[in-house]
């Protein structure tokens, strides 16, 4: 059985998938040329939505981190430690 953590990291992937693909086709039908080529001003605009893809991804991975830690990981931010020392010794 699929976890649900799993289920929403892949609707996540799979959404930003999605746009980037459907940016890519809209690019596709509004700047190509007529011996199927794309233009310049339609490959600047491919390059930014291929950039723009990294960060949606990474604000993704960086969404997800946030929302699906929990607290009995010990990944969270809070330490019992009363001096800070991440090791715990004197």
């Amino acid at each position: 059985m699929v976890e649900r953590e799993q289920v929403i990291e892949i609707v996540a992937a799979v959404a930003a998938v999605a746009v980037m693909l459907a940016s890519m086709v809209a690019i596709g039908s509004s700047y190509g040329a007529e011996n199927s080529t794309l233009s310049p001003e339609g490959a600047q605009m491919l390059v930014g939505v291929i950039i723009g893809f990294i960060f949606l991804m990474t604000a993704v991975g960086i969404g997800l981190a946030y929302v699906l830690n929990d607290a009995e990981d010990g990944l969270d931010a809070t330490d019992d430690d009363d001096n800070g020392d991440a090791q715990g010794t004197v």
